[in-house]
């Protein structure tokens, strides 16, 4: 008789780097299995490249950037890395002079199911992030810094995403595209949330921000600078080579900063055919026109234009350090943006540079843009109430509620999680906005970590 004994199998940890047995990724590339951690010691790398097959893989630099210089090498005429598995997370790598006859070589080329990229800087590539088809695909890229990518043929870009599912970019700076834009996307539904967009004159830039095929986008509490010799006259494009996404083509333009240092063009540029574009509480300085016309349903409000950036109150417009001093109009002057079905479309975090977020306070009113300037109203901080509200294992509980206040829970993507009139709420482990309103409006909010 035979009897065989099966074990779990478990995921290992590869150490790569100067004095370990495997001194380049790519030496462990075939080797690992899925769910291993590959650990990369700081250091260049010179002409490494490698593709990754494996699902559920962390790659991850250690003590600083490791640092994956191609110069001017890239694996299948593609990328540095071409990752081919499935939900794989990419940590703390910087990636820089991929270049391929195609004239598209990028730092990563994404050909898996689901991506996650973090703390990572690409430059100096013809594409930072080239991310292919796939409608099942989530994109997550946040805390990272995007420079100098891009043949300079207007085809290639800081990074670009093509049809998947879902793209989500937080907490970025992406600046100084050669030609090509700071941020495109193709993808079904877009979450363009709380970055830093700017180049210097110069770089060439395109859009800051393109969506060419519509689809549900959130554009929320960016910082986008566009110099005067930019390439594009517009800022934001949604949907100008056709609305093929899968519907609904709703676009939300809400508390963004935006400077055009052009003396024309326009902030959005809309296909006539989206269904509806919603701006509020968008501060906008310089030349051009709010948009090129209208959409089906065009909702703006509380969007504030000086054609002079100085008479915005920034902190230090020469630094492009653009939160608001005391003396700002743009204090106070905002409204609550509300839902977008169950995604709340209120600002929470607020870009840190370089690449990094804060939790976004209330002083007062709702200022307008994307950073909340000093108290300066005679209301008090709704969020200094009486209300106070913490987590007791996996319940939330709060105290000081009222007779008809409402407490919502949301996440950091503004996904709505659950709601209730009581004093106690089940929530996940993870980071969550506690609201409360009353009568449709915020009296006390929360980030519970």
């Amino acid at each position: 008789m035979l009897i065989c004994s099966l074990s779990t199998v478990q995921a290992k940890e590869w150490v790569v780097g100067p004095g370990k047995t495997y001194t380049k990724p790519s030496q462990v590339a075939n080797l690992v299995t899925s769910g291993d951690t590959i650990t990369i010691l700081a250091g260049e790398y010179l002409g490494d490249v490698a593709f990754w097959k494996a699902d559920g893989l962390l790659l991850r630099g250690k003590s600083g950037f490791a640092h994956l210089n191609a110069n001017g090498n890239a694996a299948g005429q593609k990328a540095i890395w071409v990752i081919q598995g499935d939900d794989i997370t990419v940590e703390q790598i910087e990636f820089s002079n991929c270049t391929v006859p195609d004239k598209n070589g990028a730092g990563i080329r994404q050909e898996g199911t689901n991506l996650t990229v973090r703390h990572c800087w690409f430059h100096d590539n013809e594409d930072g992030i080239l991310a292919g088809n796939d409608d099942q695909s989530t994109i997550l890229v946040e805390y990272s810094e995007f420079g100098f990518n891009g043949f300079g043929d207007g085809f290639s870009h800081n990074i670009y995403v093509n049809h998947v599912a879902r793209f989500i970019f937080q907490y970025n700076y992406s600046h100084d595209s050669k030609i090509g834009h700071l941020v495109k996307s193709r993808a079904h539904e877009n979450h363009i949330l709380y970055n830093r967009l700017e180049s210097q004159q110069g770089s060439g830039v395109s859009y800051e921000i393109d969506l060419p095929n519509g689809g549900l986008s959130f554009i929320i509490g960016n910082q986008i600078v566009q110099p005067a010799d930019g390439q594009n006259s517009a800022i934001i494009s949604y949907g100008l080579e056709g609305l093929s996404n899968p519907g609904p083509q709703e676009c939300y333009a809400i508390n963004n900063t935006i400077i055009n240092a052009k003396t024309v063009g326009r902030f959005f540029n809309l296909n006539a055919s989206t269904t509806l574009f919603k701006g509020w509480n968008n501060l906008l300085a310089g030349g051009g026109d709010f948009s090129n016309g209208p959409v089906l349903v065009m909702d703006t409000i509380q969007n504030l234009r000086f054609p002079d950036p100085n008479d915005c109150g920034f902190e230090d417009l020469a630094n492009l350090d653009l939160h608001l001093t005391a003396s700002s109009p743009a204090l106070d002057k905002g409204l609550d943006p509300e839902y977008a079905g169950t995604f709340n479309l209120l600002p929470m975090m607020e870009y840190v540079h370089l690449a990094n977020s804060t939790v976004r306070p209330l002083h007062g009113l709702l200022d307008v843009g994307a950073y909340e300037g000093p108290l300066i109203s005679s209301v008090a901080n709704p969020f200094d109430g009486d209300i106070h509200c913490w987590r007791a294992g996996n319940e939330l509980v709060i105290q000081g509620l009222r007779e008809g206040d409402q407490v919502s829970v949301w996440d950091f993507q503004g996904r709505f999680i659950g709601e209730s009139t009581g004093q106690q709420l089940s929530v996940p482990e993870q980071s969550i906005v506690v609201i409360v309103t009353k009568n449709s409006q915020i009296i006390f909010s929360r980030i519970i970590p």
